[in-house]
């Protein structure tokens, strides 16, 4: 049965919109090394419309020599949660309706993870249905004051248990979260 590994990176408020703020703090070593962890035990990707939308264009045409992440972006099954047909084609995928249902099948018929970043809409829904595993949230020193959160307002309690934590050089910390202990 595959675990679902969800990665964000957010502000110490929440944001988590638009991550191109993050440039300037600089891509740690560390978060290379935490985030191939992540992602190597990963045998599909889910994605939420929007986010497929926008990764398509920026990974399909990066290789190895571009991003040592491009292969497993390009080659590995995505699952694109939406309601319609994605406006573009990105390598090997599948389009389904959310339902917590047929997502949890999916955890049943793929052996090790499936990967989620972005999403947000995706990953609010997962977590009130109790479907994701891990949570990697990777927290930038900053507070951006606007731009949509990851928990806003009016989301449902989520509690969760921390499994470990990091500190990269450029400030920023990762949080790994797990489905609290009952």
């Amino acid at each position: 049965m595959g675990t679902i590994a969800v990665h964000e990176f957010v502000a110490l408020d929440g944001v988590f919109e638009d991550p191109s703020w993050t440039f300037e703090y600089g891509f740690d070593p560390g978060m290379g090394e935490t985030l191939g962890a992540v992602t190597g035990s990963a045998r599909a990707i889910l994605l939420g419309r929007r986010t497929y939308e926008m990764f398509a264009p920026a990974w399909s045409t990066r290789t190895v020599e571009d991003d040592p992440g491009a292969p497993f972006f390009n080659e590995t099954h995505k699952y694109v949660v939406a309601s319609q047909q994605p406006s573009t084609d990105w390598g090997p995928s599948t389009t389904l309706p959310y339902d917590a249902d047929a997502i949890r099948g999916l955890k049943e018929s793929v052996e090790g993870t499936i990967y989620v970043s972005g999403s947000g809409t995706l990953v609010r829904s997962l977590l009130a249905d109790g479907l994701v595993d891990d949570l990697h949230l990777f927290v930038y020193p900053v507070a951006r004051g606007t731009g949509e959160r990851l928990f806003g307002d009016g989301v449902d309690a989520t509690r969760l248990r921390l499994k470990t934590t990091d500190v990269y050089d450029n400030g920023v910390v990762h949080l790994h979260y797990g489905p609290a202990e009952s």
